[in-house]
């Protein structure tokens, strides 16, 4: 009987591949969430409120940041091979 190839990618080669796939589209995340406060109505009172739309900009700002990094450090590890040894096959 021959050996069958795995229908479904290894794990860790998955999981990598997903990780790719968000750090692309961080950068989209991060132009919805930057313009989002377009389409935030103004307050009732005649001043301007800048002062919550700065810090959730700034907010976003840092979170974006510390995504990139995770995602970053993530990506840059080399692939290990975990104990059930279900990396690819070279």
């Amino acid at each position: 009987m021959p050996l069958k190839q795995p229908r479904f990618l290894a794990r860790q080669s998955y999981r990598r591949r997903r990780m790719a796939d968000a750090a692309r589209l961080l950068p989209l995340l991060g132009v919805f969430l930057v313009f989002l406060p377009i389409l935030w109505r103004p307050a009732q009172s005649s001043e301007a409120d800048t002062a919550g739309g700065g810090v959730y900009l700034f907010t976003v700002w840092l979170v974006l940041i510390a995504a990139a990094l995770f995602l970053s450090r993530l990506l840059s590890a080399p692939p290990s091979q975990d104990a059930s040894g279900d990396e690819e096959p070279r």
